[in-house]
């Protein structure tokens, strides 16, 4: 009974989606869906609304996201976005690299504003070979590459934690680079090879000027990831010391500075992403969450598959850090001292492949909404490449478990 409550309060998203309003109105009424169908507590509520609203977490993820806008604007008053895609042509001049490895590597600054970067990149890149809706799918989902082998992501070091040794780090990412290969050729299959090639574009200078231009463009965003994965420091405080620098490098005056301030405010968004953390924990609240590996449990799959589908779907409902927290454990001990790597490893592309169509990642709220369309057109157009990347995961699973790993 509680799934299929669990179920009705997905439904109303989509259907209030379906209805043409804005995610935060379906995402509200999803909040108050689960308390009323849970028929949850009011002083669980309102502990679970408080913390949703004002956690760290929450609180992390606004400023995040109106740092990197900030450091946004300011590429975009130096041209610095465009210029980064010039030089893409100049140095390839391909389409798909712009769509594919420019996302990519922006994808490497964990910050959830990250895709709204990339967005005007794609649709330079893109123009009318693709809908929008398939548009944004594509800019949300190679933006994640990144997030699927990165150790600079925290969900990663917390799963290979949880397995007390039997993975490391160093272990994982090595494993997952052919998965990360299969990520790349999975979005050419289904989308990247309806675009052509060429760009169209004639290179006036040598390699070596766009090279160059390359660097001049994108410094801002290589230094943050430095940053963070030098010196440990949070996303913000590493987006806050590139637009100081980048105040200097560029020669930024106070009168370009100010509008920055208020344009870099996309109350949209920010509410948006404010409801979102809000509507996770009220989920939380309702314990669903626990029950999904007891209901697994009873099915008659082998045990590889059940953790495959707790992963999976518990991280579409209670996203990747709640699942690989509440059920890592678990799968870890179910293999009774066998190899873990490959089971990690499928478990994890699973809790990668559900993050990309679950309605509470944030990445994918602003994704759709800077791309202006509705949540479920562009997990619509997400599903064929998490079906296909889910099919080769399994694959490589066993190949794997045939080499003892």
């Amino acid at each position: 009974m509680d799934l299929l409550k669990l179920a009705a309060v997905f439904c109303v998203i989509i259907l209030v989606m379906w209805m043409k309003k804005p995610l935060s109105i379906a995402v509200l009424a999803a909040t108050v869906g689960t308390v009323m169908l849970y028929r949850l507590p009011p002083e669980t509520t309102y502990a679970a609304v408080i913390k949703g609203a004002t956690s760290w977490t929450t609180i992390e993820a606004l400023l995040v996201f109106y740092s990197i806008t900030y450091l946004q604007r300011m590429l975009e008053k130096r041209r610095n976005l465009s210029n980064c895609q010039v030089a893409l042509n100049g140095i390839f001049n391909n389409r798909r690299i712009n769509v594919s490895v420019a996302p990519f590597l922006l994808g490497c600054l964990p910050a959830a504003s990250t895709v709204l970067i990339c967005g005007p990149i794609v649709r330079d890149s893109v123009e009318d070979y693709l809908t929008t809706p398939e548009k944004a799918a594509v800019t949300s989902y190679f933006r994640h590459i990144s997030e699927s082998f990165l150790p600079t992501y925290t969900t990663i070091f917390i799963a290979v934690g949880l397995t007390n040794g039997a993975v490391t780090v160093s272990s994982f990412v090595l494993a997952m680079l052919p998965m990360v290969g299969a990520l790349f050729l999975t979005g050419f299959l289904v989308y990247l090879r309806k675009v052509p090639k060429d760009t169209g574009m004639i290179p006036e200078n040598s390699k070596g000027h766009y090279w160059k231009l390359l660097a001049q463009s994108a410094w801002s965003i290589a230094l943050a990831i430095g940053i963070i994965l030098i010196f440990k420091l949070p996303v913000e405080l590493a987006v806050l010391i590139c637009i100081i620098i980048n105040i200097f490098v560029n020669r930024f005056q106070p009168s370009e500075l100010l509008p920055f301030f208020r344009s870099a405010f996309e109350a949209k968004l920010l509410v948006s992403t404010w409801l979102v953390m809000i509507f996770k924990e009220v989920l939380a609240a309702t314990g669903v969450i626990e029950m999904l590996p007891g209901f697994f449990s009873t099915l008659p799959f082998p045990t590889f598959l059940i953790f495959a589908l707790i992963f999976f779907f518990g991280a579409v409902v209670a996203g990747s850090q709640a699942i690989i927290v509440l059920c890592m454990p678990m799968a870890m001990a179910s293999l009774g001292g066998e190899p873990a790597l490959s089971l990690f490893i499928l478990l994890m592309c699973m809790n990668y492949a559900a993050m990309q169509i679950s309605p509470i990642h944030i990445c994918l709220t602003l994704c759709a909404e800077d791309y202006k369309v509705p949540l479920s057109s562009m997990t619509m157009k997400t599903l064929p490449m998490v079906l296909v990347f889910t099919v080769i995961s399994f694959l490589y699973y066993g190949g794997l478990r045939l080499c003892g790993l």
